[in-house]
């Protein structure tokens, strides 16, 4: 059994304004990198950290791992986030122009991953995991679109993950459940300086 803190990256530029990312590897906003900052000092005892290797995970996953003085961080390809096709890059406004009513009927345009596909990808990253460091307290640092992947897998209904927020999963080897969520960072706490 390996417990895991599955836990969205800090604000990335794309985040602060309001494009959807998928694939594409903006970096963490001077707010992300706070949010990282802050959220280390709740992150309670782990044994190994995980990331996705786009930069707003990895990055947001290093400055945990400085400051909790658990390391390397080990990067694991398959907790990328989802691909969105088309709409990589584009504000919610540009998509409901470009594909009317798509996103209130759950269509998506080509290129996109569907969830199934996802699903399968991130079941086997958190897979290997779980067995090459069996029995260990994990964070994994990914992104919301694969944190959610797992939530609907387990029958749970979308909510909106913000920036390091997180989800408990437990992984038993052939099957994971999935525990509480929470939130390591509100913005409002913040007292970090911007040089982070």
């Amino acid at each position: 059994m390996t417990q895991m803190l599955l836990v969205r990256h800090g604000q990335s530029e794309w985040n602060a304004l309001g494009r959807w990312q998928g694939r594409a590897d903006p970096p963490l906003t001077d707010l992300g990198r706070q949010q990282a900052f802050h959220a280390s000092a709740r992150i309670g005892s782990v044994d190994v950290v995980c990331a996705s290797p786009l930069q707003r995970a990895l990055d947001t996953a290093r400055i945990i791992s400085e400051q909790i003085g658990v390391g390397p961080v080990v990067v694991e390809a398959d907790l990328a986030e989802r691909d969105a096709g088309q709409w990589q890059g584009l504000t919610r406004a540009e998509i409901e122009d470009g594909w009317p009513g798509f996103l209130d009927t759950g269509r998506r345009p080509e290129g996109y991953e569907d969830q199934d596909t996802l699903v399968v990808r991130v079941h086997g990253a958190l897979g290997r995991i779980a067995a090459e460091y069996e029995g260990a307290e994990v964070l994994v640092l990914t992104h919301g679109g694969v944190i959610n992947a797992v939530e609907h897998d387990s029958g749970l209904p979308w909510e909106r993950m913000p920036n390091l927020g997180g989800r408990w999963v437990t992984h038993h080897g052939d099957r994971l459940t999935v525990g509480d969520r929470l939130v390591l960072v509100d913005d409002d706490e913040l007292t970090v300086p911007s040089q982070i």
